[in-house]
């Protein structure tokens, strides 16, 4: 992990109408780490994700990636993002949601084919690609979705909860592969509400009601607060009572 800065936050607000969601929240993620944003449901996690993904347009503030400035369609290239719902699509197999959405990169060919089955074999999805998405459990559907977010090899991964519904041992697995991503030099912002995870992380921000309360790594949270948790952490910044 290098000093670059690849996300840059500069008092980032987001309003929908009368409600401001996001307070103008300030951030810096560096190159080839694995950042994770962990805070309850409703906490924000996901509109600040969006914004970063180039999905929602900020109210006000500034947002870099790779130094220049948001929104780009050239830099949008380069990011790989999972969203929280699945944007599959069902009516077609695992195999043709790959093909579809790796014609969408630009991707044809001896390339394109290599790394369907690379990201198939990384889900472990190899054996179901020519089942119908719909026929998928909420876990497949899950892994498939992590799966088109890494076709095209992108510098940043954006991943909005991307474990729910997988069962602990493929949840391990995940995880496993994402380290490996981190060691090619792939930068990983990772949502997520479960304490576990949080620790899993290189460096991790709090948030509630919209706001962060504590950006560190894990240990340093802990030693800094006398934590022996992460949900201990949590409570001492103001977090209350952790609701995942």
């Amino acid at each position: 992990m290098d000093n670059t800065m690849v996300i840059e936050l500069t008092d980032l607000t987001k309003a929908f109408g009368s409600t401001t969601v996001i307070k103008k929240t300030s951030l810096e993620v560096q190159n080839g780490e694995i950042f994770g944003m962990l805070g309850p449901s409703g906490a924000g996690k996901t509109t600040l994700v969006k914004m970063i993904a180039g999905i929602e347009k900020p109210t006000s503030g500034e947002l870099r990636l790779f130094n220049e400035k948001m929104p780009s369609h050239r830099l949008i290239r380069q990011i790989g993002y999972m969203a929280q719902t699945d944007g599959l699509y069902h009516d077609l197999t695992g195999l043709e949601n790959l093909k579809f959405f790796s014609a969408m990169y630009g991707m044809k060919g001896k390339k394109q084919k290599e790394r369907m089955e690379e990201v198939l074999e990384l889900v472990d999805l190899t054996a179901y690609k020519q089942k119908v998405v719909r026929n998928y459990s909420g876990g497949m559907k899950r892994r498939l979705s992590l799966a088109v977010a890494l076709l095209h090899e992108p510098k940043l991964i954006l991943l909005d909860e991307p474990t729910v519904g997988i069962d602990p041992v493929l949840r391990q697995s995940i995880w496993n592969e994402l380290y490996k991503l981190k060691e090619k030099g792939m930068t990983i912002l990772v949502t997520t509400h479960v304490m576990d995870e949080a620790d899993k992380c290189d460096r991790l921000a709090m948030m509630r009601e919209g706001a962060i309360i504590a950006v560190g790594s894990p240990d340093s949270l802990k030693e800094e607060t006398e934590s022996e948790t992460i949900e201990e952490v949590f409570l001492y910044h103001g977090g209350g009572k952790y609701e995942g």
